[in-house]
């Protein structure tokens, strides 16, 4: 039994009076916003293959890393949440260390796209890029970073090509996709995968959006709303806001075919701890990545959590494994504040231990 919230009528004025002058704020907080559009860094396109793009970004100082650094983002969401301002990049505090830092971005898939594959993705799009900065570089291996989904591909490309990776970087990257606090992969193992992309064809955005977002539903549909009362007269806040939502909700359709076999191979058949991750006709086996491997994951990780991480100890073939535990959720892992603090400096640093 829960006692009476004694809320005198005081307070409730009070309240009300409060959300009515910051929505009077709000007014004029929204005539004052300005480009509150993403991307803190200026990069350059490289190398392309159709939609899939390969950008070096410009630091404000030369690289003084000799191997460059790939980062491999999810298919799910637009790339650009590791450079998404100014004051919350993980690029920028990569490229003030000295990295040589690249990225793919996979640009919005679209009917034409319905039939690519796993191996299009890995091979083709992966393979090329890395193949590519080898070549320019002069280098026989490249450093690889994955993120969620992308690392998933990275440990996949790693497997099946360890002579081209020198050091491999995972964040929040699943491994174990059947662990019993992953909701999401619970929701997935009971999905007619078959069905739903032979009706669908590309996965659409807006539903992927939805199913994530009702992962938190009080979170992402009410509280954030909510708070966002007390910042309208914040004008850089505001902004701050409409960014992230903006990135939310820039979402690519998925490539069916893709979908399809990585549902199946990760989520259905968990394929990373039992087997049978089959890319073109060749069998993924993580003890071949024997390759220096940090993995860096999120205490807090309603997406990937951290059991669904740590495993990755006890698959790869490498003696030289290292963990990083971060102290937030899947996407403070990039934003918050003591992030921008912690997580290029242990990257780089342990690169640097293995230049």
């Amino acid at each position: 039994m829960y006692g009476p919230l004694n809320i005198g009528i005081e307070r409730v004025a009070e309240e009300a009076m409060h959300v009515q002058r910051q929505l009077g704020a709000g007014l004029k907080t929204l005539r004052e916003v300005g480009d509150y559009d993403f991307g803190a860094t200026p990069k350059q396109e490289v190398w392309r293959d159709g939609k899939v793009v390969l950008y070096r970004f410009i630091g404000e100082k030369a690289p003084t890393a000799r191997v460059p650094l790939l980062l491999s983002y999810a298919l799910v969401n637009r790339p650009y949440m590791v450079d998404l301002q100014e004051d919350r990049s993980l690029v920028k505090g990569l490229l003030a260390r000295g990295e040589d830092v690249y990225i793919i971005d996979w640009g919005y898939p679209d009917r034409s796209d319905r039939f690519l594959t796993l191996e299009d993705y890995i091979e083709r799009f992966i393979g090329g890029a890395v193949d590519h900065l080898r070549r320019s570089h002069g280098l026989d291996a490249i450093n690889l970073l994955g993120i969620c989904q992308g690392g998933a591909f990275s440990l996949c490309y790693a497997a099946l090509h360890p002579g081209k990776i020198r050091n491999l970087v995972t964040m929040v990257t699943p491994v174990d996709f059947h662990t019993e606090d992953n909701m999401l992969s619970h929701w997935t193992r009971d999905m007619d995968v078959d069905l739903f992309v032979d009706t669908l064809g590309n996965v659409p955005a807006d539903l992927m959006n939805f199913c994530y977002l009702t992962l938190k539903p009080w979170r992402n549909f009410v509280q954030k709303y909510v708070g966002l009362v007390d910042v309208l007269d914040d004008t850089k806040a505001v902004e701050d806001f409409l960014r992230m939502e903006k990135w939310i909700f820039d979402s690519p359709d998925q490539a069916g075919e893709t979908f399809r076999q990585f549902i199946k191979q990760f989520y259905h058949g968990n394929g990373f701890v039992n087997g049978g991750i089959t890319i073109g006709d060749r069998e993924v086996h993580l003890g071949l990545v024997e390759m220096p491997v940090l993995n860096v994951y999120a205490e807090n990780d309603h997406l990937v959590p951290p059991s669904a991480s740590r495993p990755l100890r006890d698959l790869v073939g490498t003696d030289d494994y290292t963990e990083v535990s971060f102290r937030g959720g899947h996407i403070g892992i990039y934003v918050s504040g003591r992030a921008q603090q912690q997580v290029p400096a242990a990257i780089h640093d342990w690169l640097a231990q293995r230049s």
